[in-house]
């Protein structure tokens, strides 16, 4: 089928039809950019396109609902920023739920992040909630020119009693300090950097990773923990 062929098709099966139908077919077609390729044969479009028309086929009954598997999975990186800024739109009049294990996605286009594992929910919090969670929290995250700087930064930096840990990067000519609870390491870390004069061209404050958290609460001794508290409780 075309896309216009399709479209119809799915106006019929949700039994669209009359001025109603006009209106929503003209809508979706408008707002996922579809007319360039109106008349092109799906199997023949782009991966980024036969996404939108997926979406558009979602839409076409305006539901209040708008339930996505992995939208984003096998697209380049300018496709997958084109179907984030949809779904981003979409969220602002409907409720978008989307599954997926790509956690950028979560940073992109969530403002509440469900975690399952074996079937249990393990956490239910804001993207920021979660990633509070991370041992990263407020870690201070540096970059050299220069390696020998970067080796006498990792030796300096690992004193300071603000900072827990510090991992590095010889290749990237990267260093992480992570926080303990509770300190300032970045005034720490900045201290140390403008009295040896360091030449440091990156220097940002993490606010944590979801990675390692998704990490922490899908492990077995994990998920093993949380149901002896439930069954404490």
């Amino acid at each position: 089928m075309t896309v216009a062929e399709f479209l119809d098709f799915v106006a019929d099966v949700r039994g669209l039809a009359g001025e109603r139908r006009r209106q929503r077919l003209a809508i979706v077609v408008d707002r996922l950019g579809l007319g360039p390729v109106i008349q092109q044969v799906v199997e023949t479009l782009s991966k980024g396109f036969r996404r939108r028309v997926g979406l558009a086929q979602a839409l076409i009954h305006d539901p209040q609902v708008l339930i996505l598997d992995e939208p984003t999975d096998g697209l380049d990186p300018n496709q997958k920023h084109e179907v984030r800024r949809l779904i981003n739109d979409l969220g602002k009049d409907k409720l978008v739920i989307v599954s997926t294990h790509i956690l950028e996605e979560v940073h992109e286009v969530c403002t509440r992040a469900i975690i399952i594992a074996d079937g249990r929910i393990v956490a239910d919090e804001t993207p920021t909630a979660l990633e509070a969670r991370s041992r990263y929290h407020h870690a201070v995250s540096l970059r050299f020119e220069k390696p020998e700087e970067l080796d006498a930064a990792r030796r300096e930096i690992a004193l300071l009693p603000e900072v827990a840990a510090v991992e590095s990067d010889a290749r990237e000519l990267r260093l992480t300090a992570v926080p303990k609870p509770g300190a300032d390491t970045l005034s720490a870390v900045s201290a140390v950097i403008v009295k040896h004069d360091w030449d440091v061209p990156e220097l940002h404050l993490e606010s944590g990773r979801l990675d390692e958290v998704f990490r922490s609460l899908t492990q077995p001794q994990s998920i093993a923990v949380s149901d002896a508290q439930g069954a404490g409780a």
